[in-house]
């Protein structure tokens, strides 16, 4: 899962949701000077990424892509998976996306200082160019791909993914559907039991 799932799993906590956002540069126990509910977010996004690598319907689509992508095929589905939460919002959240993913950049404003150096850094780009929102059309996933292509010197190929999108646009969208289910309800539990 990217960042629209991570934070929408967090459920209504702010801080919950921070942690959860942030937490893949945060290693072992660095977390811990963090406030505790910005620690449950951490804990909890690792929770999500395990759960997720080791889910058969996950696993089913990466496959897809791993002849062409190798070790980056999860990262793009991930991504491929935010597209297709953003494009079914109203099917999960009686929120509007815009207003969701604003009140979500307002709660990193009043936040700023428990931000990690990386997110603080991202943070302008990120809200100005709108990356939650752009990801759901096709286009938007594309430019987030070629970003991400980029940051790996061009060495993934993920510019040219959108490509596989397009593709299996129906077969992607189904296994979303029924992975989304159950993360739903582990994230849940997961929440429960921090």
């Amino acid at each position: 899962m990217n960042f629209l799932a991570h934070i929408y799993l967090s459920g209504d906590n702010d801080l919950i949701k921070i942690g959860n956002f942030m937490a893949d540069g945060i290693r072992g126990k660095q977390f811990e000077h963090f406030p505790e509910e910005v620690q449950k977010g951490i804990i909890l996004h690792r929770s999500i990424d395990t759960y997720t690598d080791s889910h058969d319907v996950f696993r089913q689509s990466t496959k897809r892509l791993h002849e062409k992508y190798h070790h980056y095929a999860g990262v793009i589905v991930d991504i491929v998976y935010d597209h297709f939460l953003a494009k079914n919002w109203t099917k999960y959240s009686d929120e509007k996306l815009d207003d969701f993913i604003n009140r979500f950049y307002t709660s990193l404003h009043e936040n700023y200082p428990v931000l990690t150096e990386k997110t603080q850094r991202i943070m302008p780009t990120m809200i100005q160019e709108n990356w939650l929102s752009s990801y759901q059309t096709v286009e938007g996933i594309r430019y987030i791909l070629t970003q991400m292509d980029r940051r790996s010197k061009n060495l993934s190929k993920m510019q040219y993914a959108a490509n596989e999108l397009v593709e299996f646009y129906p077969e992607f969208e189904q296994e979303f559907t029924l992975f989304f289910e159950d993360i739903k309800e582990h994230s849940k539990h997961k929440l429960l039991s921090l």
